[in-house]
């Protein structure tokens, strides 16, 4: 991204920090060092074990963006992109240097995005050993070591304390964004993912000037050479249903989508693994045993070092960051072609969308607009149950643009390749959550196996009547009554409630896009 990017700024007070003798350690390296500070220890198998503390997810509640001549016109202001002044960011950015003085730091030099024609680069500096090899982890590493001034720097200091007053921020707990300095601080949490999430928000700043789709999604590709997107938040389904033994993972959750075709933003997955089982995710519980892997907020026994992914006493978000090749069929070139597949995922917590449902071009930008889904516990601080949310984009929190400028870009290239879109609900069958049960994970991979293998194709559809989405009546390996979601309830009334209940729900949120959205758009959403 270097030739069409500005200058990278220079940092004053970086001189002597990029002098450290921790700059591009190897993995084996990082992990010694962060054992010899304590930061971890090693679980039976080799993974090395973190916690994050008191943060054990993303808060997004305190994330800004400097409003500047850059951004002022450029970046949808509100709840999700919170101004901050440029003052306020000089100040941050001179106290956090000075704190950044009395630490001897991490330093990893690496891209963001495997498609040379459109990667970023980016300096990850980190005041923990385990924090770069996360960065190491997660980023893709450099073939070569040549000296070059990064398009992006990232600053991660866990120990520094914001000061709201002086700072403009919310808390002590800070993470800055200023697309102008190309510079990201991140102060007073432990959470490595607040690290790749800030510059997936950069990318997804960046790229749509150069016509380039960024997506929250993961990807993979058949032996044919048809690639499959997979769209969806946190828990919802898409590093599980990416990793599959019969094709090829491009990655688990960031790509963009090019006039070349598809391409991983990242080098690494960073997988949910509470309640993870060699029987259901054979792929992802292998990685948990190689050494490299980091393992986060999981609980480990003290004396034998055994891994208990079924406890949740921390948090429900324990994650695993690896490096992609750990996956036995990962793509090693990170890129495909255009997509022949598109498949939302939705956790549905009242448990009245289909299983599967095929949409419109139309229908797909309603759906890409609105985003529904459950927020599944503890993605978020304060978020102990699944609770039915709308996360424009299926990932809002890290779109810095008008969603209009997202969705008009899908519907583009939608048209142009002709992609199919399959909606797919991962959450709850036969009654709400409290009542009902979550979908079998059997029955979501053999609809969408179907769908990707054309299958599907041909086969009768009918139309629900309140969401507006074609229902396939037959799908190999799936009891029919399982594709109507409506005759898995023993109550018919009681779904019928619901159905118009979470209909009125999309309406009243969509309501925010209806102006500036085609009729067909608007009318591809639920029968009010």
């Amino acid at each position: 991204m270097a030739d069409t990017a500005t200058p990278a700024v220079q940092l004053s007070g970086l001189s002597d920090v990029l002098r450290t003798p921790y700059h591009n350690l190897p993995s084996a390296a990082l992990i010694e060092e962060s054992l010899r500070r304590h930061e971890g220890l090693l679980s039976v198998d080799g993974a090395l074990c973190a916690d994050t503390g008191h943060f054990t997810g993303r808060s997004p509640q305190d994330k800004f963006i400097v409003k500047d001549a850059l951004t002022e016109n450029t970046v949808a202001w509100g709840a999700i992109n919170q101004p901050l002044s440029e003052a306020h960011f000089a100040a941050l950015k001179r106290d956090m240097l000075a704190a950044l003085a009395h630490t001897t730091p991490f330093v990893q030099d690496l891209y963001a995005g495997t498609d040379p024609a459109y990667r970023l680069s980016v300096r990850v500096i980190t005041e923990y050993a385990w924090h770069s090899l996360f960065a190491r982890n997660m980023f893709v590493r450099p073939e070569t070591r040549e000296a070059r001034d990064p398009d992006f720097t990232v600053i991660n200091l866990p120990s520094f304390r914001a000061d709201p007053e002086r700072h403009g921020c919310r808390s002590e707990t800070v993470i800055a964004v200023s697309f102008s300095e190309r510079l990201v601080l991140v102060g007073a949490t432990e959470y490595a993912g607040e690290i790749k999430k800030s510059i997936f928000s950069v990318l997804n700043f960046l790229l749509p000037d150069r016509d380039v789709m960024p997506m929250h999604c993961s990807a993979n590709v058949g032996a044919e050479g048809k690639a499959a997107l997979f769209f969806g938040l946190s828990g919802t389904g898409k590093t599980t249903l990416s990793a599959d033994p019969h094709r090829t993972l491009i990655g688990d959750d960031e790509h963009g989508w090019s006039g070349r075709g598809i391409f991983n933003f990242e080098g690494g997955c960073y997988a949910k693994v509470i309640n993870l089982s060699p029987e259901a995710e054979p792929e992802i519980f292998a990685t948990t045993k190689r050494f490299g892997t980091i393992l986060e907020n999981v609980v480990v026994d003290p004396h034998t070092r055994a891994v208990d992914f079924g406890d949740a006493r921390k948090t429900e978000n324990t994650r695993a960051s690896y490096p992609i090749h750990f996956i036995p069929n990962a793509s090693l070139e990170g890129t495909a072609g255009h997509p022949t597949d598109v498949v939302f995922l939705t956790a549905d917590a009242f448990g009245v969308l289909p299983p599967i449902a095929k949409l419109s071009v139309e229908g797909a930008m309603y759906h890409f607009l609105s985003g529904y889904t459950a927020k599944v516990a503890g993605t978020e601080r304060g978020v102990t149950e699944p609770k039915a949310t709308f996360s424009t984009c299926f990932g809002a929190p890290f779109m810095p643009r008008h969603p209009g400028v997202y969705a008009q870009m899908l519907g583009d290239k939608l048209r142009q390749h002709g992609a199919n879109v399959w909606l797919v609900n991962t959450g709850w069958s036969g009654g709400p959550y409290g009542t009902g049960a979550r979908m079998k994970l059997a029955y979501t991979r053999a609809m969408v196996q179907a769908a990707l293998s054309g299958a599907l194709k041909g086969v009768p559809t009918r139309q629900h009547p309140v969401f507006n989405v074609a229902m396939p009546t037959a799908c190999p390996g799936v009891p029919a009554d399982v594709l109507d979601p409506k005759s898995t309830w023993a109550d018919a009334e009681a779904y019928d409630r619901q159905a118009a209940k979470l209909a009125r729900m999309f309406g009243d949120n969509f309501a925010q896009f209806a102006s500036s959205v085609p009729e067909a758009v608007r009318a591809a959403g639920p029968n009010l």
